[in-house]
């Protein structure tokens, strides 16, 4: 039996949040090796497991993956979470990259300027409510299945759980307009595996702080 997947990064949410969402997900076990300081950084970086010199890095049947992109897409195809042909596959694809894009927008926050944090707070909420959630709103309901795509939990609902929590984090209320993603956020949310990892305890991260986002800087000479 192969061992856990290995998670390389840092005690914080980035790009690796998504990837232990999915992994949660799939009620897969993962064990994690923290990146504290720049020395544990430089020191992959030496050992020549950073195909680009950079992480997120996972360790998973036997390969050192690295791009976020990759590592989700495999997750999501090893453990049936990327729908049951090309067509299902497009349409995750193209909703995953939507989250993906409100979810950037949000991680970055917490490392701009003091004085521009509350004009990017406004337009991450502009976009939400007027460009991102009203398409998959819409989605549901043309569908009319309880799974944005197909008929069975994906990896796009997996990864709009995350950005409903995350935009909800910035503005608690911001799905009042949105019935069928209120209803969407209960189901989801509900998913033995999901609830597990939505417990206290779990391997998912806090929201960003100051003293993180001091941590970041000072690892990656940000």
């Amino acid at each position: 039996m192969a061992g856990k997947p290995k998670l390389h990064y840092t005690k914080g949410r980035g790009k690796m949040e998504s990837i232990r969402w999915l992994l949660a997900a799939a009620g897969v076990e993962f064990e994690e090796e923290f990146i504290e300081m720049k020395e544990d950084l430089e020191k992959l970086r030496s050992d020549g497991v950073l195909l680009f010199q950079q992480v997120p890095m996972v360790e998973i049947d036997g390969m050192r993956m690295v791009q976020t992109r990759a590592i989700l897409s495999y997750i999501a195809a090893k453990y049936n979470l990327y729908g049951k042909d090309l067509k299902e596959r497009a349409w995750i694809d193209m909703y995953v990259e939507g989250t993906t894009d409100l979810m950037g927008m949000i991680m970055y926050l917490p490392f701009q300027p003091a004085d521009t944090k509350e004009k990017n707070l406004a337009l991450i909420i502009e976009r939400a409510t007027t460009r991102y959630f009203p398409v998959y709103e819409k989605a549901l309901k043309d569908h009319g299945q309880d799974y944005l795509v197909g008929n069975k939990l994906s990896w796009a609902d997996v990864h709009l759980l995350e950005a409903i929590l995350m935009a909800e984090e910035c503005k608690p209320d911001v799905l009042s307009a949105f019935p069928l993603l209120q209803a969407f956020k209960g189901r989801i949310s509900n998913i033995p595996t999901i609830k597990k990892f939505l417990q206290p305890g779990s391997q998912r991260k806090p929201p960003t702080d100051e003293k993180f986002v001091a941590v970041v800087r000072k690892i990656f000479n940000i």
